[in-house]
């Protein structure tokens, strides 16, 4: 490849915090875990954080403390990653989907009221490409039905709607750590709350269901082992002091992409909408004519072919071949997600991309555009 999709931004700092951890006694449930917890709840704002060993974790930790389970429905978005889903079907729920408005790619709020019946147990929206917008109408239809709602702002460290930081509109708000993430601890996760009774139970269920206060065999519940350890908590430390930087950096190279591609008719090009400020995760360029859809995977292949590598951000969680086979989805069951998803191309995106790199991707991505399109 000449230009990849995505690299993390690793530098001395964090390799001698996590070279000073490897040198302790302390690998796991040592002190760099509630530094960790501590410093990322500073910083978005809320009362408490939980780390654990991932995103996903982190969503399915939150049904589980919210006694989500079978029979049980929650509120979703078809247009995100996989693991949005899988943490209501994991924890025995069923996920009910609402189409996306077609210019945040969020879950339409519009669309959210007419889907919430007697077994609806809370709303599970995403921050998508780190957008907040619309997340204060969301949570203004959750308190009207008493639902609590689990943001899942895993594309979004950073972001912020009104001055309102993304992780503080939820119950719950949860961040992932995987390395194309704004920071990385490797893998990782946290959740975070203002209900202490929520927290501890979250803190009780990643560590085997051991109870605040009890000894290391001493179990107040069924758990499971989702810890997050001191190597992962001392890198993501240094990762998270260095966040003003990293969006600076992220924030510049989306606005080379929005330049050099400006005026090109042939794309919708990301751009912030009024009271929103983007963390940015991604740069995901959109196919705007209908006629042009079916040429986007072939766009994507000669891309790829020329050393430029892209993908496309996301297909249809309702059509992936095992939820269509055990809920019965099917094309035009929702039309702007499935529109959206036939059109994407996530460009090459990262802190230390260069502006000859961006140049470079845009070249060719015009290229093959005048070629195919």
């Amino acid at each position: 490849m000449r230009v990849y999709l995505s690299r993390p931004d690793i530098t001395e700092k964090e390799i001698e915090a996590v070279c000073e951890v490897l040198r302790s006694p302390n690998l796991s449930l040592g002190p760099k875990l509630p530094e960790f917890e501590n410093a990322f709840a500073k910083y978005i704002g809320r009362k408490r954080a939980v780390a654990v060993n991932s995103g996903t974790s982190g969503l399915f930790l939150c049904m589980l403390a919210l006694e989500i389970g079978l029979g049980d429905e929650v509120i979703t978005t078809p247009f995100t990653f996989i693991a949005t889903s899988n943490s209501v079907m994991m924890a025995g729920a069923k996920p009910v989907f609402v189409d996306i408005d077609p210019v945040s790619l969020n879950i339409d709020p519009q669309k959210i009221e007419s889907k919430i019946t007697a077994n609806t147990r809370a709303i599970l929206p995403v921050e998508v490409f780190g957008n907040p917008a619309g997340f204060d109408r969301i949570c203004e239809i959750a308190r009207k039905h008493n639902l609590p709602v689990i943001e899942d702002s895993c594309e979004a460290l950073g972001s912020a709607l009104n001055g309102k930081m993304a992780g503080t509109f939820g119950t719950f708000g949860t961040f992932a750590f995987y390395p194309n993430k704004q920071i990385t601890t490797g893998e990782g996760g946290i959740i975070l709350t203002d209900d202490d009774n929520l927290a501890d139970m979250c803190a009780s269920l990643r560590n085997q269901g051991r109870g605040k206060g009890g000894g290391w065999l001493s179990h107040q519940r069924l758990g499971y082992n989702y810890r997050l350890s001191d190597i992962n908590c001392a890198l993501g430390i240094v990762q998270l002091s260095r966040i003003d930087e990293i969006k600076a950096k992220r924030r510049q190279v989306a606005k080379w992409y929005q330049e050099i591609l400006a005026g090109d008719k042939r794309l919708i090009v990301p751009a912030e909408q009024k009271g929103c400020e983007i963390s940015w995760f991604v740069f995901v360029v959109r196919l705007a004519e209908e006629s042009a859809l079916k040429k986007r995977d072939k766009i994507l292949e000669e891309m790829r072919n020329d050393g430029i590598q892209v993908s496309n951000y996301f297909p249809p969680v309702h059509l992936q071949p095992f939820m269509a086979e055990r809920f019965g989805y099917k094309e035009g069951d929702f039309p702007i997600t499935e529109a959206v998803c036939k059109s994407t191309i996530a460009l090459p995106f990262y802190n230390n991309l260069t502006k000859d790199e961006v140049a470079l991707v845009c070249r060719e991505l015009k290229k093959t555009l005048d070629k195919n399109l």
